[in-house]
């Protein structure tokens, strides 16, 4: 469903994506997993059309991104933080919303207002919102159109155990109807019953893409959180991706 060939992206000297290629396909749940600055959200943000690569493709449903922004139909993003104009009421962002996509055909799905109990706080103008009723905001906007890539950057973040747990749930639903989804998180607790596959970034560069079945067995870990741990201490001397972190760059000399 995302095809992505060579996408770099820097920022004055700061080189973010670096020479990414990678495929995601429907029903995948990817894991996007690195350190703070490993370029997640710049990728994310790529895909989306919100920043442009200095070089490379992207293609969604083989089609190039950079041509038609209607591809966007298709995808529902949720980001880490949402941000709402201050005096609109909740009822009014999602009936706005509504009337937008009007001449679309897709059936809307609003189970997350309605289990987040948002109906209940529709009159609430966006700017008196906890950071967490914010987070629930956003999550039920990203599934309201019933897309078929969902994309959701640190969706748990904010958000109470209850919450969390629902959100959880519907991601879980959503990947039985083999839709493509990826998320970012730090809490990969949460990614445990969740992810299919995982692709760790470091330095804006994708060290690996793995199901978590690889991963498991090369880590001896069944916990996201522990594999990726173990991986990150340098524990998995079996990854070619390790091989590759040590390599001397050009101007290096070996002794």
């Amino acid at each position: 469903m995302i095809r992505i060939e060579h996408i770099s992206k820097r920022f004055k000297k700061l080189q973010v994506l670096d020479d990414i290629t990678v495929e995601f396909e429907k029903g995948q749940v990817i894991s996007l997993i690195g350190p703070n600055g490993s370029g997640k959200t710049t990728l994310i943000k790529s895909i989306l059309g919100m920043v442009k690569p200095n070089s490379g493709k992207i293609f969604v449903n083989e089609q190039i991104i950079d041509t038609d922004p209607s591809y966007r139909k298709i995808i529902g993003y949720m980001p880490q933080i949402g941000r709402y104009p201050d005096n609109m009421k909740i009822g009014q962002l999602f009936s706005m919303l509504k009337q937008i996509r009007k001449t679309e055909t897709s059936q809307t799905d609003e189970e997350l207002i309605k289990k987040f109990k948002l109906e209940k706080i529709f009159e609430k103008p966006m700017r008196t919102l906890s950071g967490g009723t914010r987070q629930k905001v956003s999550a039920a906007i990203a599934f309201l159109f019933d897309p078929a890539i969902l994309i959701l950057d640190e969706p748990t973040a904010g958000l109470d155990p209850l919450a969390s747990e629902i959100l959880k749930e519907k991601i879980i639903a959503e990947k039985k109807k083999d839709k493509l989804i990826l998320i970012t998180s730090h809490i990969l607790s949460d990614l445990d019953e969740i992810t299919t596959h995982v692709m760790y970034m470091q330095e804006g560069k994708m060290q690996f893409i793995k199901d978590i079945g690889t991963l498991q067995e090369e880590t001896g870990e069944l916990r996201l959180g522990k594999a990726i741990a173990r991986i990150m201490k340098g524990d998995v001397i079996n990854s070619n991706w390790i091989d590759k972190m040590f390599e001397p760059k050009n101007d290096e000399k070996i002794y």
